[in-house]
């Protein structure tokens, strides 16, 4: 058993990022069991869901002549922009139905406000707004985190490179993550976490 400073944090293992998905990953669903597996090595779990209304500013749908997966630019910076995906209440948006989610102490949903998105599990896409994440987690005397979960180069990125720069000491299970790999993007997420001082663990 870890002992009660590291938590580990699985991000948005949800019906919508696993095969059959408005958003599927290639080989999501694979890495349900040996997550639950892993969750009984830990003291402290943290599971994040994407959560966005109808009609959330980052579905290509609300851009008409913007085709999924283009980029525009927001107010916050450039926005990859989706399929619609992990509708509040939808069954897109449940958790992945093998994944046991009763062992988590919080879980955290992010994307719900409608004018921007949120991969970090920490912040809000304009790197300010902050979740409460880290609030929770400094009051359990958390300071390590494993992270696990959907997907490598963007979600699990981007809350891995916020945790390090927040001052936590960060590993990401490579192994028990997938990655979407748009246009370069798992490469490039690798680089910069290495580089913000995360370690990628296969």
């Amino acid at each position: 058993m870890r002992p009660a400073t590291e938590a580990l944090i699985v991000i948005d293992v949800q019906n919508d990022f696993c095969p059959g998905g408005a958003l599927a990953v290639e080989g999501g669903d694979r890495i349900v069991d040996p997550i639950n597996a892993l969750m009984g090595d830990f003291q402290v779990r943290v599971l994040t869901q994407d959560w966005h209304p109808a009609g959330h500013s980052s579905f290509a749908s609300q851009h008409p002549g913007h085709d999924a997966f283009g980029e525009i630019e927001m107010p916050y910076g450039p926005q990859v922009l989706w399929p619609d995906h992990c509708v509040q209440g939808s069954n897109g948006a449940a958790f992945h139905p093998g994944l046991n989610t009763d062992p988590a102490d919080l879980i955290i949903r992010k994307g719900f406000r409608a004018a921007i998105d949120s991969y970090s599990a920490f912040f809000e896409n304009d790197h300010t707004t902050p979740t409460g994440l880290e609030g929770y987690l400094r009051t359990r005397g958390v300071t390590a985190l494993t992270l696990v979960g959907l997907a490598t180069d963007f979600c699990v990125n981007f809350s891995a490179v916020d945790a390090a720069k927040l001052g936590f000491d960060v590993t990401v299970r490579e192994d028990l993550c997938r990655a979407i790999d748009l246009n370069g993007s798992l490469a490039a997420a690798r680089d910069g976490m290495r580089a913000a001082g995360v370690a990628l663990e296969a």
